[in-house]
């Protein structure tokens, strides 16, 4: 018999298992948020630790601050600035204007301050803040899936982690879409990250799924309304009925778990029965243990083990019946066995598993099956254990072969994994050695536009040189052609006044001779 959780969970909680570090083995539970039940601080349930992995924050960082060294900083005055209490009270329209203008590193910032107050490590100051940002958000009824579509993405984030208390909302390698972020602000998604069916889950009709806002019954505990990762686990309690799940420690608290008698085995006979809180009908739990254990166990290891026969101890401590009380007292040796070193994990597992089988031979369907309580024979019962051993061979080789197949799948995921980032790598150094050729081909025009600029300075200064050498030609040319004509107007002048000094001398003379020639003849009447 497959588990309920196997059955309804092996697409959703399995997966999350990469979505947390090796070494987180706390539960990530978180608040519910529920109008008119009891809220429950963030800083008090174990996923208000941040359980992402680190690396991957580290990278996505460190692309934040070489994405910033690049990027102009902005100067905020405190007018433009707005805090954790505006988003939570303001219309989402006027925020979303504000923070359209706003840098990106100061929407980090505000959701960095979000996750430290959800982080809760700063005491009772933390766990008002948030509880005063949850009664802003929650008390408002302007927040519904048409007025949050027009919410900036920072916004809803912030939104959805003030209301669910939830800080993976915040991590800056998780992105979801908007249509889901809002689905989860109005309880019509799960808020498990790792799950994040439509609600209700299943089209779920009782009465829980129907009246309690955002419970989802294939990954939160019906009692205290949380979730986390674990699967394959006697940690989880499922309903045969109802498939709604429980926390062993939630149902050892409230008395879910106690004596009582079965229908299904119609002897009559009081055993360890688990009342389901959403169906209120009752399911056995030696054969769940039993069957988790056989399906799960071969791949447990030390703390593991340790830890599933922790929760069957904590079960069964109270069984009154025969094979609840051997089951408890087997459990209890077990554990003190494997603390001292006496026995390792596998054999603790062959161990266990073989004790199942022989409380089967004890049980009593097989007393039934045996007529009466008589005596079997030796040839029967040898024939019996047989069957059963057969059958332990067959569940232990079935369980060799899907883990067979499972390594297969995994080497092969390994593998292609390792191609890919092969492929990765030598694409990375291609692009690498493309941006070099670039970056050369780049320097190299930058040269050339510099040689042609300083050729285009030097054709500029001697075109300079040029002109003022033809202008100071010009001037002298000009100079000379004055000089010239004032000399040729000189040179003629003189020469004008030569002609008429020669004249006047030609004139003087002839007169001189006229005169000469009249003296004699004429007497001196004629000199009168």
């Amino acid at each position: 018999m497959l588990l309920p959780r196997q059955q309804s969970q092996s697409s959703t909680p399995q997966a999350s298992f990469s979505l947390v570090s090796a070494d987180a083995r706390m539960p990530q539970e978180e608040p519910t948020s529920n109008a008119g039940q009891v809220q429950e601080s963030p800083t008090e349930s174990a996923s208000s630790r941040e359980t992402w992995p680190n690396v991957e924050a580290m990278l996505a960082k460190k692309m934040e601050n070489d994405n910033a060294e690049h990027s102009v900083v902005h100067r905020l005055s405190s007018a433009d600035k707005i805090s954790l209490r505006d988003i939570a009270r303001e219309r989402v329209d006027i925020i979303s204007e504000k923070m359209h203008h706003l840098p990106d590193e100061f929407l980090e910032e505000l959701k960095t301050e979000l996750r430290v107050i959800l982080d809760g490590n700063g005491g009772s100051q933390h766990r008002e803040e948030i509880f005063l940002l949850q009664k802003l958000v929650q008390s408002r009824t302007d927040l519904t899936d048409k007025t949050l579509l027009i919410a900036n993405r920072a916004q809803l984030e912030i939104l959805v982690a003030i209301n669910t208390g939830i800080q993976a909302f915040l991590h800056p390698n998780i992105t979801l879409p908007q249509n889901t972020l809002i689905e989860i602000f109005v309880y019509k998604r799960c808020r498990n990250i790792a799950c994040q069916n439509q609600l209700p889950a299943d089209d779920c009709t009782c009465e829980l799924c129907s009246k309690r806002n955002g419970f989802c019954n294939l990954c939160m505990c019906v009692i205290c309304n949380k979730f986390d990762f674990e699967v394959n686990t006697c940690r989880w309690i499922g309903c045969d009925l109802c498939s709604h799940w429980t926390h062993t420690d939630c149902a050892i608290r409230d008395g879910q778990i106690c004596m009582g008698s079965s229908g299904k085995s119609g002897t009559g006979q009081s055993e360890m029965l688990f009342r389901c809180q959403a169906c209120h009908r009752t399911s056995e739990l030696l054969g769940w243990v039993k069957d988790v254990f056989q399906h799960c166990a071969p791949a447990w290891d030390m703390e593991a083990l340790t830890r599933e026969l922790d929760y069957v101890s904590r079960i069964f401590r109270g069984s009154e019946d025969l094979r609840g009380r051997k089951l408890f007292r087997n459990c209890e040796d077990l554990k003190e066995k494997m603390k001292s070193g006496v026995v390792d994990s596998s054999m603790a597992c062959r161990t266990i598993l073989g004790f199942f089988q022989e409380l089967e031979l004890d049980s009593p369907r097989s007393m039934e099956n045996g007529e009466g309580g008589r005596l079997v024979a030796p040839q029967e019962a040898c024939s019996r254990i047989a069957d059963v051993v057969q059958e332990a061979i067959r569940k232990m080789e079935i369980v060799a072969d899907e883990k067979k197949r499972r390594f297969k799948k995994a080497r092969m995921d390994v593998e292609a994994f390792e191609r890919e980032v092969e492929d990765k790598t030598r694409e990375a150094a291609e692009l690498k050695l493309e941006k070099q050729r670039k970056k050369l081909q780049i320097e190299e025009l930058e040269k050339i536009v510099r040689l042609k600029l300083a050729e285009a300075d030097m054709f500029q200064l001697k075109a300079n040189e040029a002109k003022r050498e033809a202008d100071r030609l010009q001037m002298i040319a000009l100079a000379k052609s004055e000089k010239s004509e004032e000399d040729f107007a000189s040179s003629y002048l003189k020469q004008r006044l030569k002609e008429a000094e020669a004249e006047k001398q030609y004139l003087l003379e002839k007169i001189k001779l006229q005169e000469s020639f009249r003296s004699p003849s004429s007497g001196g009447a004629d000199q009168s």
